[in-house]
């Protein structure tokens, strides 16, 4: 099977929210296209919906937590992203639903974006069976679902009383490495800042046990993949939902 040629996804941007369910969620793949964007002067956020607390086998949630935040803290640092704030929602249990949808919504409100990015929420990650987690899916589609709702003023009504006006502004939603991705984002030059976010998350890494990964290897081979269709040397994909008519497709 031929896989399909990737676009390039429209750039003519300036504020983006990330909005994702785990510390090291866009680190796998997606931080150096932030990496990029940021060293174009874009303003980029993060909005992590739990602090992986429940990531490391032998580490307790409480002790996880907040060495989690610290490290995507610093992940953020090296991709020039200074804004990071933590819904601090239970890790491995997250439910799609209106809950989830208003906070993510309020989110949204408040910092404005003119593009909403977040990890593959599709069942898999390969379109066929290497399966997504749950808290993915989860806060993928709420966001999708947020970065509507962040728009209508008669949605979450009680956001607007409190002084937070409607946004709709969002032009649309990426997914990061989506199997449906039909976009991708050269970051030939910002690459080396993406293996050093993904470095950062050492000691979820250690936790994780895998001998001998390599995370200059793990990114580099995505990243060529997903650049031979984009026609560059190393790109991430994205798929792209547009909100609004003619919207970065």
């Amino acid at each position: 099977m031929v896989e399909k040629q990737l676009r390039h996804v429209d750039e003519n941007w300036q504020r983006a929210l990330v909005v994702v369910a785990h510390p090291d969620d866009m680190e796998f793949g997606a931080a150096a296209a932030v990496a990029r964007w940021t060293g174009q002067g874009k303003d980029v956020v993060y909005c992590l919906v739990t602090s992986g607390e429940a990531g490391i086998d032998g580490l307790a949630p409480e002790q996880a937590g907040p060495l989690r935040e610290d490290e995507q803290r610093e992940s953020c640092r090296v991709v020039g992203v200074e804004q990071v704030e933590f819904l601090r929602l239970p890790d491995g249990v997250l439910e799609y639903g209106v809950a989830l949808r208003r906070r993510i919504a309020e989110v949204v409100r408040r910092h404005r974006p003119d593009v909403v990015i977040t990890n593959n929420f599709r069942e898999t990650w390969d379109g066929a069976t290497n399966l997504n987690q749950a808290d993915h899916i989860a806060v993928g589609r709420a966001t999708l679902d947020a970065a509507r709702d962040a728009g209508n003023r008669w949605v979450f009504p009680e956001q607007v009383q409190d002084g937070l006006a409607p946004w709709p502004d969002v032009v649309a939603v990426w997914a990061a490495a989506s199997p449906d991705a039909r976009h991708a984002v050269d970051v030939t030059d910002a690459f080396d800042a993406g293996v050093a976010s993904l470095r950062a998350h050492q000691a979820y890494l250690d936790g994780l046990g895998w001998a001998d990964f390599d995370p200059d290897a793990f990114l580099r081979g995505n990243a060529e993949a997903v650049g031979e269709r984009a026609g560059v040397p190393l790109a991430s994909s994205f798929e792209v939902f547009p909100l609004q008519w003619g919207g970065t497709d």
